[in-house]
């Protein structure tokens, strides 16, 4: 009865938080945090203690599962450099920067712990600050580098943790640590591609939407267990698996598969985030009750965590602006890259009898090459994306799981996880309040992100021409046949332009469903030959799927407008299956 009446306050919680965050302008996250804290001092609420094994295995697996599932591909190649930089190397250096200092400052604290709370804050939560970004019209990009630097930094920070408690313990040794950690690496890219390969062929087979949706919520734990048996990074595992799943859904799975999937992993990421960050405020009175009556008093702890904050702050700043300027030096290499792909495409143009195919692959790659390089040029990476990306550092739940798993004899356990706690809040708090204004004054006028009206009218115009022409193959290619009237063919081209009304009136706005619905109402027959509607409506409807792949292939579209045209397609192809016409 009480586990009930606390799971009913904890959604209410969560909902309200969510709506009233969004009415005033503040992301909810950092309203359940300080909710969190307020309601763990009442008097008649326990102290909350949570095992940090229940957030490390039954949290974070879905947690990154939803965000790598839907994380496109494309911006993942794209912004490769820059995320491995900000979720390896700068994790690393990081947490060795933190370590020494630390230890310089508090050497009744060891190094080797130092260090090991130096892993535990250096990963990013970008949460609170993509949820406040996509608001605010933050650059498509920044987001997009948020997002890959929170689902890699994870793994190395745990990876890194783990080699520090070892040192912790006296069995650390330099070549060892390496190579485990390469080890942990290359065993879980392998584990979390095989596990994608496996579950979406699975997955490509079922018809049944219950068993669909009943392995989706099983995979990121598949993914997850069979790693850290290994002694493989189960965090890394998992995001692999998202990011093979989320790609090749498009391809693999039914319509009906991709829209439970997005409803369901949107409301578990929904859940487990906010409820998380509740979780974080509601474990401050249990923290600061273990401290105790230690020399190592309260103040310390958050003088510490105040000076650490500012030396995470320092260090993002210091390595983001190198990065940026090696970042901004790609448009030649893909330029060098452009030239290359060119000449290829063009000796395979110039061979007598080449396979269609090949050369089609091979015109993609052109084409994918070259949008690579418009992509760089056109959202090139200037000062006031580094100074966003150098103030997004936030801390989360990782950072507080990971702090909890830190051995009861280690020294001053219990401060080390009050100290990584505070970064955690301060950081929330801190950059959550203030990047909003932040972006506001950077960008006054607001960013050109990719879905614009005109991209998605351009996307719109191609998918709707590839289906025309798909009908009008099928017509030609059915010669024997008796011809369908031409109001089925217009009923059919109709069909393909409604498919996509949903991101037309999005850019154009009411008067484009006011014509649509017109459309339909012209086109509404009597008694039509309901078979050849579905045929034809299905040609194109494939057609448009085809040359939606095949953009996103070439990558000449932004993500979000590639998003959009799937679920509208999605949408209608589920409308399709119930009998149009009457």
């Amino acid at each position: 009865m009480e586990f009930g009446l606390v799971a009913v306050a904890a959604v209410v919680l969560l909902v309200g938080a969510s709506i009233l965050g969004s009415r005033i302008g503040v992301a909810a996250p950092l309203l359940l945090v300080v909710l969190g804290i307020g309601l763990g001092y009442l008097p008649f609420l326990p102290l909350i203690e949570v095992d940090p094994e229940i957030i490390l295995l039954v949290v974070l697996p879905p947690l990154l599962y939803s965000a790598a599932v839907n994380v496109p591909l494309v911006d993942f190649r794209r912004n490769f450099r820059p995320v491995i930089g900000l979720s390896v190397i700068l994790v690393l250096l990081t947490a060795l920067v933190v370590g020494f200092l630390l230890h310089l400052v508090v050497p009744a604290i060891p190094l080797p712990v130092a260090i090991a709370l130096g892993a535990v804050i250096s990963p990013t939560d970008a949460v609170a600050a993509t949820s406040i970004g996509k608001r605010l019209g933050m650059p498509e990009r920044v987001v997009s580098i948020l997002e890959g630097e929170s689902l890699v930094n994870d793994a190395t920070s745990l990876v890194l943790l783990k080699t520090a408690l070892a040192a912790v313990a006296g069995t650390f040794v330099f070549w060892d640590a390496a190579g485990s950690f390469a080890y942990s690496v290359a065993v879980a890219v392998l584990i979390g591609a095989l596990i994608g390969v496996v579950t979406v062929w699975i997955r490509a087979h079922l018809r049944n939407p219950i068993y669909d949706t009943m392995i989706s919520f099983v995979v990121p734990f598949i993914a997850f267990i069979p790693a850290e048996a290994m002694h493989a990074s189960g965090v890394l595992a998992v995001v692999i698996t998202g990011l093979y799943t989320g790609h090749h859904a498009s391809r693999r799975f039914s319509a009906t598969a991709r829209m439970n999937e997005r409803l369901n992993w949107r409301t578990v990421e929904f859940a487990v985030e906010n409820g998380v960050f509740l979780l974080m405020g509601l474990q401050l009175h249990a923290l600061v009750e273990q401290t105790g009556d230690s020399a190592f008093r309260l103040e310390h702890t958050i003088l510490i965590a105040v000076g650490l904050v500012i030396v995470l702050v320092i260090c993002r700043a210091i390595f983001v602006f190198p990065l940026l300027g090696v970042q901004r030096r790609a448009a030649r290499r893909i330029a060098g890259k452009v030239e290359g792909v060119a000449r290829l495409a063009d000796r395979f143009r110039s061979r007598e009898g080449v396979n269609t195919e090949r050369l089609r692959r091979v015109e993609i790659l052109e084409q994918r090459s070259q949008a690579d390089l418009d992509h760089e040029r056109d959202q090139q990476l200037g000062w006031r994306d580094g100074v966003v990306l150098s103030w997004s550092g936030m801390r989360g739940v990782v950072t507080l799981a990971a702090a909890q798993t830190i051995p009861a004899e280690v020294p001053f356990r219990a401060q080390l996880i009050l100290v990584a706690f505070g970064v955690a809040v301060i950081t929330l708090l801190l950059h959550g309040l203030t990047l909003p204004p932040l972006i506001r004054k950077l960008w006054p006028n607001g960013t050109s992100n990719g879905d614009s009206a005109g991209e998605l009218l351009s996307l719109s115009g191609d998918l709707i021409e590839a289906a025309n022409e798909a009908i009008d193959d099928a017509l030609a290619a059915a010669d024997n046949a008796p011809a369908p009237s031409e109001l089925i063919v217009a009923k059919a081209r109709a069909s393909a332009r409604m498919a996509l009304t949903p991101i037309v009136i999005r850019a154009n706005g009411a008067k484009t469903a006011e014509a649509a619905a017109a459309a339909g109402a012209e086109l509404d027959p009597v008694e039509t030959p309901q078979q050849t509607f579905m045929r034809l409506a299905r040609i194109g409807l494939e057609a448009q799927r085809t040359a939606l792949l095949e953009e996103r292939a070439i990558g000449r579209y932004s993500s979000r407008a590639l998003k959009k045209a799937e679920a509208a397609l999605d949408s209608h192809e589920t409308q399709l299956k119930a009998p149009p016409l009457t």
